[in-house]
């Protein structure tokens, strides 16, 4: 069971992204220890020991909460660049890198990988790991990217559709494709095949049970 740490409502004007904070657990400053500091009968090397301490927990604190500005800006980037995935689903996802995203955030690659680490968004469209919006493209006809996720779901549904007693080969695979606008090669749709655990031609029809 996963706990979404986002949600994506769909709402009259758009998205509304919400922050589930639900469970975690609420950081503060000890008000016993913020007391101490103002005692009397308290030693210099504990009020300096106890004032570093208090610089190290506001330093958490800040961390955390720009972790969830980020988070949250991160997630109005995909809301305004996959609006039609969360319209209307896998078919319509587009390819998003973590450095496109970085540099509109104005923020390095490694600070979007690490804040999308296993986190999750529930969306119109079910719960999807935040890393799983950001994919390769591959180039179609009229020079637009096609979302290398997309094209995985059309082999899976050229495969799903196609005669069981006469599975197709990874080249017709590929020339389907190419026929619908989608420039890719047999070697590429071999290894997204692969990628999404469908066994090869040869395999599907010694699979058939007549």
């Amino acid at each position: 069971y996963i706990e979404p740490d986002v949600y994506i409502y769909k709402v009259e004007n758009g998205y509304e992204i919400i922050m589930n904070d639900d469970g975690l657990p609420k950081l503060r400053l000890s008000r016993f220890y913020q007391q101490t500091l103002k005692g009397k009968n308290v030693s210099r090397e504990a009020k300096s020991f106890i004032k570093e301490r208090f610089r190290s927990a506001i330093e958490l604190l800040k961390s955390v909460d720009q972790r969830m500005q980020t988070i949250y800006r991160v997630c109005s980037v995909i809301v305004t660049r996959q609006k039609g995935f969360l319209d209307h689903g896998l078919m319509h996802l587009k390819p998003m890198l973590i450095k496109d995203v970085a540099e509109e955030l104005k923020v390095h690659s490694s600070t979007i990988s690490r804040v999308v680490a296993n986190k999750y968004a529930h969306t119109p469209q079910g719960v999807i790991e935040l890393r799983n919006f950001f994919t390769s493209g591959v180039e179609s006809a009229d020079g637009e990217n096609v979302s290398v996720v997309r094209v995985k779901e059309k082999i899976r549904r050229i495969i799903e559709n196609e005669n069981s007693t006469k599975p197709l080969s990874d080249q017709k695979i590929a020339r389907l494709l190419n026929f619908d606008g989608i420039q890719i090669t047999r070697r590429t749709v071999a290894k997204y095949r692969d990628q999404i655990h469908i066994p090869g031609s040869h395999e599907r029809k010694s699979a058939v049970v007549f």
